[in-house]
This record gives C-alpha cells, structure tokens and sequence, in this order.
C-alpha cells in the first residue's frame, strides 16, 4: 500500500504564494498519472492539476489555471505544486494522488492522506 504525505501548507496573505510536497512512500509517481486535489469547507473534493509519468504534461483546473504550477521528482518519489497569486477562494485543505486520470477522474486512485491545509486570508 503507497501512503501519501503532503506538506507545505500554511496561512498566506491574497497575492502570495506557497510550494506544496507530496511524497509517497514507493515509487509510483513513475508510472502513472499523479494529481493535487483540494477540499474547501462543506465542498467536494475536486482536482487542481495533474501531471503524466512520462512527458510531465499537466492539466490545470481553469481557476489556477496561471496561476499554478505542477512538477514531480521521480528520483525523490515526490510531486509539487507551485501556488502563486493565492486568493481566498484558494483556501482549501490539499491532497495529491496517484493513479488517476489526465482529466483528473480518482476512480482507480489509492487512499487518501493527511491532506495540507491551505489558508488565504488578509
């Protein structure tokens, strides 16, 4: 079983920014799609970005989409997500996965880790 262990999180002023990790515990990120999620308050989960194993090419969500940037590190079992331009509708507790869909379908994903939470506030 592959445990996910995201960090990075924190409270941030609107307009700043924050590097979020994600680390597994096996090597995964090499061969599937891995994704970042978030879940707002009363909300449901719903995808961010994800990034393909190979060619590392991303899909973004259209409201941090230029705002946002996803990576991975195959060597250091690790993905990121760069989060610039923070707003308070970016407020969230995020989560990464692995496998799951370029269109960020989690039909065939593991469980689900701690999350980070992520606070936009003034």
């Amino acid at each position: 079983q592959v445990q996910f262990v995201e960090s990075g999180g924190g409270l941030v002023q609107p307009g700043g920014s924050l590097r979020l990790s994600c680390a597994a515990s096996r090597s995964i990120f090499s061969f599937y799609t891995a994704g970042w999620y978030r879940q707002a308050p009363g909300k449901q989960r719903e995808m961010v970005a994800t990034i393909t194993n190979n060619g590392g090419i991303a899909n973004y969500a259209n409201s941090v989409k230029g705002r946002f940037i996803i990576s991975r590190d195959n060597a250091k079992n690790t993905v990121y997500l760069q989060m610039n331009s923070l707003k308070p509708e970016d407020t969230a507790v995020y989560y990464c996965n692995a496998p799951v869909s370029f269109d960020g379908s989690t039909s065939n994903s593991l469980s689900w880790g701690q999350g980070t939470q992520v606070t936009v506030s003034s």
